[in-house]
């Protein structure tokens, strides 16, 4: 089994690129959240300081200790649906964290275009836009899954409160889910998002020459 860490002491600049880059879109996921729930009439995490960057108030430090070890990491924002404007406030909220991992996907996507169009020879650079790219799109359809535990089960929720599970439910589920994923369907979701990148790459080509 190969630890993401070993990337430090076999190429040190894409481990460092690849984590801030990681840590990055994560923050931001967390912060849309935090601040679509404001929008929404909750200040929960905004009062909890979750509306910021900062890796250690939106992810912690165990979750990016297993990020430079294994390279699986996560966040979370505290949310309270009591708090919110309407009934679809929380789906608006969930939605809010993978909407932001859609639009990192596209800036970071056309951002290796250019690169591409103005400084070709840089090789790195180009692997490490469309890696992080196509990651985001892998975060946008991973979180969107409706399973518990992810922004796709809140979602789901709102509209379907009758599938509403307990805490225990939702820990247990969530682990399930989670090992399966992990085992196989990350895999999938690495291939269908690569392609579609590349596949929308393609499109956007004719806007950077000339």
């Amino acid at each position: 089994m190969n630890l993401f860490i070993q990337q430090l002491f076999e190429s040190p600049r894409y481990f460092f690129a690849i984590t801030l880059l990681v840590v990055f879109s994560i923050c931001v996921h967390e912060f849309c959240h935090a601040y679509a729930a404001l929008r929404q009439g909750d200040a929960t995490a905004a009062e909890r300081g979750h509306l910021t960057l900062n890796p250690l108030r939106q992810m912690g430090l165990f979750s990016l200790l297993m990020l430079a070890l294994l390279g699986i990491a996560w966040g979370q924002v505290p949310v309270n649906p009591a708090r919110m404007r309407h009934r679809y406030s929380p789906a608006l909220v969930a939605f809010a964290g993978p909407a932001a991992n859609l639009g990192l996907w596209l800036i970071f996507l056309l951002l290796m275009l250019l690169t591409a169009r103005l400084a070709p020879e840089q090789e790195f650079a180009l692997r490490i836009l469309l890696q992080i790219s196509v990651l985001n799109l892998v975060l946008f359809f991973l979180n969107l899954l409706p399973v518990p535990g992810l922004d796709g089960w809140a979602i789901l929720d709102c509209f379907f409160p009758k599938i509403r599970l307990s805490g225990s439910e939702v820990t247990r589920g969530a682990v399930v889910i989670l090992i399966f994923v992990l085992l196989w369907q990350i895999k999938w979701l690495f291939v269908a998002a690569g392609w579609l990148t590349l596949v929308v790459a393609e499109l956007l080509v004719p806007l950077f020459q000339g």
